[in-house]
């Protein structure tokens, strides 16, 4: 199992058009920013494989797993937390802790959504065919659960409660995946609109605020269907929610310089710099392949942490386990 993604960026053939912007600007003069803390990201079915050998690095607080949620789920109402406990056993007794991402989109043809939201006509096909389009180019088709059908949602909802009757307090973090997503509206029998998964996204996020009560929960937000620039003021909507409602906010992509984020969600990171509990931002495997606009040349370590922490506000990065820095002497 791979956690590899193409980040599904709306909007993103007004990218080519787009040249790299000075908006949200850092001020010139400001005080020194702690670096982040380091955190390795990794598919719960890559933990042994992947996260293991890297796990008892000192610079490593601990781990992010992404478990998608039939495998929390697997029969409806029959919940399997076996493996986030193997995980967090493992890590405690490392003195490292765990963040929990709970899946419910999937950049591939594998649909890792519950089998009875799919096949019970109440959830009207539980789940929308997307396409994933990224700045590296086309991707497969995936999936997005259909958290716009207040039946679905409701069931994810119970999973986000059993989860935190079992971890709350015990986990680092538990966090939602990315805002993008690009519906197939020719394939889509759910009654998908982009309003209607706005608010079911909001919707979620309040109720995992009010669900973890002691460990910290965040929303990736990245891009908004049907919106750039804040042009339906989705993003500002988000920001200011989350603010309100103590959820920590996040992202799939550290990328400095880039044009569909900086038209996007981080001039909004920016801005509500410190008045959010937590900002965790993730180094994914696809940011490796992307050349900073500034310069030209891929990414370095230090222009991610330096635009994480300085820009963004991050306190905590997720590093794909085949982040080169990773795998070299002496780093």
């Amino acid at each position: 199992m791979t956690t590899r993604r193409l980040s599904a960026t709306l909007g993103v053939l007004l990218m080519a058009t787009l040249a790299p912007t000075g908006s949200a600007s850092a001020a010139a003069h400001e005080a020194p920013t702690p670096a982040p803390t380091n955190y390795l990201y990794s598919s719960i079915g890559d933990f042994d494989t992947e996260v293991k050998p890297l796990a008892d690095r000192p610079d490593i607080a601990g781990v992010q797993v992404v478990v998608p949620w039939k495998a929390l789920e697997p029969q409806k109402d029959q919940y399997d937390f076996s493996a986030i406990e193997e995980a967090l056993s493992y890590l405690q007794a490392r003195h490292k802790k765990l963040f929990v991402q709970v899946q419910d989109r999937f950049f591939s043809s594998a649909v890792r959504i519950p089998n009875y939201l799919l096949t019970d006509p109440v959830y009207d096909g539980g789940a929308a065919a997307t396409t994933n389009e990224s700045g590296l180019g086309p991707g497969e088709q995936g999936a997005v659960a259909a958290q716009w059908n207040p039946e679905v949602r409701q069931r994810f909802q119970s999973l986000l409660q059993a989860l935190a009757d079992r971890f709350d307090g015990r986990l680092a973090g538990v966090n939602l995946p990315e805002t993008a997503t690009q519906v197939d509206l020719s394939k889509d029998r759910s009654g998908y609109t982009d309003e209607a998964y706005f608010r079911a996204e909001l919707d979620n996020m309040a109720f995992g605020a009010k669900a973890f009560k002691r460990t910290q929960f965040i929303q990736y937000v990245n891009f908004w269907p049907g919106e750039w620039n804040n042009d339906h003021g989705y993003m500002e909507r988000t920001f200011e929610f989350a603010k309100a409602h103590g959820v920590g906010l996040g992202g799939p992509d550290v990328l400095p310089n880039r044009p569909a984020q900086m038209e996007n969600s981080y001039p909004f990171f920016e801005r509500y710099r410190g008045q959010l509990p937590l900002v965790a931002m993730a180094v994914q495997e696809p940011d490796f392949e992307y050349t900073n606009p500034a310069t030209g040349k891929p990414y370095t370590r230090e222009e991610f942490v330096d635009f994480a922490g300085r820009r963004l506000g991050a306190g905590v990065m997720f590093w794909a386990t085949s982040a080169p820095w990773l795998h070299q002497p002496g780093s």
